[in-house]
């Protein structure tokens, strides 16, 4: 990042998002036609204020704007609540989610995403539990309503971990119906839990040329090939080249399952279709997939995503897709920096600093700043 600038930390950290590509979106989707205040740019801007500062609810998003610095940042000195809540709920959420992806875009280069032998990429979903009386359009239980974030992250060497898509359906939608969209690329390896089990679905995927690793239930039916001979050392149990499911219910492939223990002394049941790699390896692979764990607790104790500013489906969407545009932001400040701040630690200095020059907050996540 450019130290030598006269932005505020707000504005240096607001920066990779690409303003025209914005303006390309809004002019093509006619979102700005009746607008005459609160434009999608100065929207955006406040709502990722509203992230960034924890603000519970558009009342108080409202009474935020009272700050002149605010005022001053999004040119607004003021708005009512039924503005925000009209402009919220009649939004399309595919102008953020745009933006999400070409933030991604941006993290892919800037990690050297392309050079890795065979990037890491976990699936998994989180369920966003919604007042059932003021959602009805989601109704998941009798008595629950809630959405359900199916979520791609891509595992990266030296801890960094991003999301590269996400997908938001009714919480009634099992994940299984959503590994297909999740999976689109041949050079990666793919690493998912239980949920997703699907042995027609093993078989295409083998078919098309994916890579996968996930685990299998307790009571699977397991036919053994082949056995595999471990090193003398080695943490794994076994290793086996296996033909799984029932004879109505089989896969066509021969797969590999390597059988580990965890930290909890639990006997784990991993199935791939990679025969290239050492059990060990594998084993490490999986153990990989806490990382979508990790996020899906950090942005639900860190972002808006448990209390709502909408009823509407657009609504629940567009803030979905801002908080993941908040992590990605704080994701390339910590890449720009090559800080080794956390996403937390770079998120609480910018709240710290968030009006005064960018070269304060950037000196800080670097590490170069006062104690």
């Amino acid at each position: 990042m450019d130290k030598i600038t006269r932005k505020n930390s707000f504005r240096q950290w607001f920066s990779p998002i690409n303003l025209q590509l914005v303006e390309e979106n809004v002019k093509m989707m006619k979102l700005d036609y009746y607008t005459k205040k609160l434009t999608t740019e100065s929207f955006l801007e406040l709502l990722l204020f509203a992230q960034l500062q924890e603000v519970e609810s558009l009342h108080a998003l409202s009474d935020c704007l009272f700050d002149d610095q605010l005022q001053k940042e999004i040119d607004l000195d003021s708005i009512s609540i039924s503005q925000l809540s009209r402009r919220l709920n009649g939004i399309n959420p595919d102008i953020f989610q745009r933006i999400f992806l070409d933030l991604v875009t941006q993290i892919h280069e800037k990690t050297h995403y392309s050079k890795l032998v065979m990037p890491l990429k976990i699936i998994d979903s989180s369920t966003l539990p919604l007042n059932l009386t003021n959602h009805r359009w989601a109704e998941f239980r009798k008595t629950k309503a809630g959405v359900k974030l199916h979520l791609r992250l891509v595992f990266m060497e030296k801890g960094i971990s991003y999301p590269e898509k996400g997908v938001l359906t009714n919480a009634k939608e099992h994940d299984r119906n959503q590994l297909e969209v999740m999976v689109d690329d041949k050079e990666c390896m793919y690493v998912f839990d239980r949920g997703y089990l699907d042995y027609e679905r093993f078989d295409r995927m083998t078919d098309d040329g994916y890579f996968f690793l996930t685990r299998l239930r307790k009571n699977a039916v397991i036919r053994v090939v082949d056995d595999f001979k471990l090193p003398v050392d080695s943490a794994v149990l076994s290793d086996q080249m296996v033909l799984i499911g029932t004879t109505q219910n089989r896969a066509e492939n021969y797969f590999r399952l390597i059988k580990v223990v965890d930290s909890k002394g639990n006997v784990l049941q991993l199935i791939t279709n990679r025969f290239d790699l050492s059990a060990e390896e594998i084993s490490e692979m999986y153990k990989s997939r806490w990382a979508i764990e990790l996020f899906f607790k950090w942005i639900k104790q860190h972002l808006n995503i448990k209390k709502f500013y909408g009823q509407s489906e657009s609504a629940i969407h567009n803030q979905v897709f801002i908080a993941l545009i908040v992590f990605c932001l704080n994701v390339l400040a910590q890449i720009n920096t090559k800080s080794k701040r956390t996403i937390l630690q770079i998120s609480r200095f910018l709240r710290a600093s968030l009006w005064k020059p960018a070269y304060i907050w950037l000196l800080k996540i670097e590490g170069k700043g006062a104690s």
